[in-house]
Order: C-alpha cells, then sequence, then structure tokens
C-alpha cells in the first residue's frame, strides 16, 4: 500500500511536518555540533578552541601539523569516542520513546516500557558476577534486552490477541522479574569488587565508551531507518485503531515493526551505556514542542536533540566534580523537574 493515502490522513488531524521543519531540523543538528565542539573543551583537562580544531584537522588532513600527544590522545582517544557514543545513546532512546508514545498513544511510555533494560541490566550484571570481559558484558547485555522483550511480546500474542494493554502488562511483569534477578545477582556479588562494578553499570555512563563500541550505531541506525520508513503509519497509530484499520494497516505487523525497531535501538544504547532514564520520556516532549507532532519531523528531531542532552549531561558529570557522576544520577536530576514543567504547559492536553 502507498504511503500517500496514509500521509493525507494523518494530516488531517496533525499539522504537515513540510518543508516548515526542515529549517528547525537543521538548527537541531547545528545544535548537537555545537554541544559536541564544546564537549571536546571541557573537562579535567582544558583544551582550547584552536587546539581541538588542529587536533580534528591534523587527524582528517595528515599534511596538518600535528599538536602535542598528549592533547591528541585526550582528544580522539577519550572524548571524540565519548561524545559520538553519547549523541547515539540518547538519540536512540529519544526515538525509542517518540515511537512508543505514538504507539501506545501514552506521553507517559518510554524506552523500558516493555522491560527491555530490565533484561539488558540482568544480562550486564550477569556478566560481570561471571567476571566475563567488557565485550561479553555489552553482548549479554544486548541479548538478554531482546530477550525480555520478546518474551513479553510472545505473552501479550498468546493472552491478549496482541492487546496493547496485555503487552503493556506483560512488560511490568518482565521488567519486575528481571528486576528480582538484577537483585540476586546483587545479593551473591562480591561486596568490595563485582558488586560496586554492577551498581556503577546499572547507574549509566560513557566512562568506557571506546571507538569499537561505536559499533552499536548499525543497529541504531538500521532501527532509526526503518521507523523512518513507517513514519506515516506511525502518525495513523496514533490516531486509533479503527482508522488505521480503515486505511488498510496490518496492526498487528506494524506494531510488531515499530516495537523491534525500537527494542533494537534501546538495548544497542543500553549495551553501550548501560541504564540512563528520562532522556526517553522527556526529550520526545521537548521535540514535539519544537516541530510538532508529525513523525516525519518528530524522529529526527528526537535524535537530534536527545544526543545533544546526553552530551550535555555526560559532559557536566565528568568535569562538575573530581569523581565522575553515574549518568542516571543527573538525568533523573534534570529530567523529573523539566518533564513537570512540560505538564503544567501542556494543560490543554497532549497531542
Amino acid at each position: 500500500m502507498s504511503d500517500q493515502p496514509l500521509a493525507h490522513a494523518a494530516a488531517r488531524t496533525r499539522p504537515q511536518a513540510g518543508s516548515s521543519a526542515v529549517p528547525r531540523l537543521m538548527a537541531l543538528l547545528a545544535l548537537l555540533l555545537a554541544v559536541g565542539f564544546v564537549s571536546l573543551l571541557i573537562g579535567r583537562y582544558p583544551i582550547s578552541p584552536s587546539v581541538v580544531l588542529g587536533i580534528l584537522a591534523s587527524a582528517l588532513l595528515p599534511t596538518t601539523p600535528a599538536t602535542p600527544d598528549t592533547m591528541t590522545t585526550v582528544v580522539l582517544d577519550v572524548r571524540v569516542p565519548r561524545v559520538a557514543a553519547g549523541a547515539i545513546v540518547g538519540g536512540a532512546l529519544a526515538v525509542s520513546g517518540a515511537a512508543y508514545q505514538s504507539l501506545f498513544k501514552n506521553p507517559l511510555a518510554s524506552p523500558g516500557l516493555l522491560g527491555v533494560t530490565s533484561g539488558a541490566g540482568f544480562g550486564a550484571a550477569l556478566a560481570l558476577l561471571l567476571g566475563l570481559p567488557w565485550v561479553a558484558v555489552q553482548t549479554s547485555a544486548f541479548t538478554f534486552g531482546l530477550l525480555a522483550v520478546a518474551v513479553a511480546y510472545v505473552i501479550a500474542r498468546s493472552l491478549g490477541n496482541g492487546s496493547l494493554v496485555v503487552l503493556i502488562l506483560a512488560g511490568v511483569v518482565i521488567s519486575a522479574f528481571f528486576q528480582a534477578l538484577i537483585s540476586i545477582t546483587q545479593y551473591l556479588a562480591d561486596p568490595l569488587t563485582t558488586l560496586p562494578a554492577i551498581t556503577f553499570w546499572l547507574m549509566g555512563g560513557l566512562g568506557k565508551a571506546t571507538t569499537r563500541d561505536l559499533l552499536v550505531l548499525v543497529p541504531v541506525s538500521l532501527g532509526l531507518l526503518v521507523l523512518l520508513a513507517l513514519r506515516w503509519r506511525i502518525n495513523v497509530l496514533s490516531l486509533g485503531d479503527e482508522e488505521a484499520t480503515a486505511l488498510g494497516i496490518d496492526l498487528v505487523r506494524t506494531r510488531l515493526v515499530v516495537v523491534l525497531c525500537a527494542t533494537l535501538m534501546t538495548a544497542a544504547a543500553v549495551s553501550l551505556s548501560g541504564i540512563i532514564g528520562w532522556v526517553g520520556l522527556v526529550v520526545p516532549h521537548l521535540a514535539r514542542a519544537v516541530v510538532g507532532p508529525n513523525a516525519p519531523a518528530l524522529l529526527p528531531a528526537s535524535f537530534l536533540l536527545g544526543g545533544s542532552f546526553l552530551i550535555a549531561i555526560d559532559t557536566i558529570a565528568r568535569s562538575a566534580t573530581s569523581a565522575e557522576i553515574p549518568l542516571g544520577i543527573l538525568t533523573a536530576l534534570v529530567g523529573a523537574p523539566f518533564f513537570i514543567a512540560l505538564l503544567a504547559r501542556a494543560r490543554q492536553g497532549w497531542v
């Protein structure tokens, strides 16, 4: 079925995402680049903008004179991978949250709604408990994150014939189950070595991000591209089941694809950063305020804003104090009051 009828149907109740959204998306891209560049300057080892530009130029253009080895190492081996990881993780969580909020027609939906973050947390905790290398920790987190959502979806299909309410309830149950398993691993962990590692991972952070870890961009990009391909169907799904069915949309299949894409993006992000809350809940609302609720503009806007938000939070986390602050703490401290402010401004209701 062509997307053209779906675009017309979505436009009946939503502002069109056309050329008017392009300047705003370009502004958000400029914001992301600016925040990323500023993050390269700030830290326990401050570096001037001219030096950073020189280092980046020498990396891209071998003929450019090189800068001191220490500064080059700090910028290229530490800060650039960390900034890139922040953009990928923040963008993935924000897009997943935006997709879930449209799919479930619920402004409180977040990427962890169906248990992916709890499953990933248990996978990482189990690998740390067994003393596995860091690559195995990330792989285990990614695998169990996908497994948790798969189990929730099978339960919903078996007991509720794909009902969204049953799917959400199954996600709640699966989340509670894996949270219990996380508690078991913490109880069994060595309190002097393994337990702190598990606890710090569960609070989220980008301190161990390397260039190799940026391979998570592959599943994140795949999920984002598929969601963008389904952008008009996502719009119509948010209008209600009856209208979507009348337009010939296969509700079960479309919902499955959206859930799969959001889960893939979230599992990849969590496997890199640990559990970071509030990004997928707050940023999509901010993106709606900037570009409106239309999915063709909302999804890329959410990605750009999510990346900017997490890079800024990570910069504060690694430079505010002598000890690095876990990202999950800062996103909650910033996200909770910000979300209350958003609710206060949207008293007329969520669209």
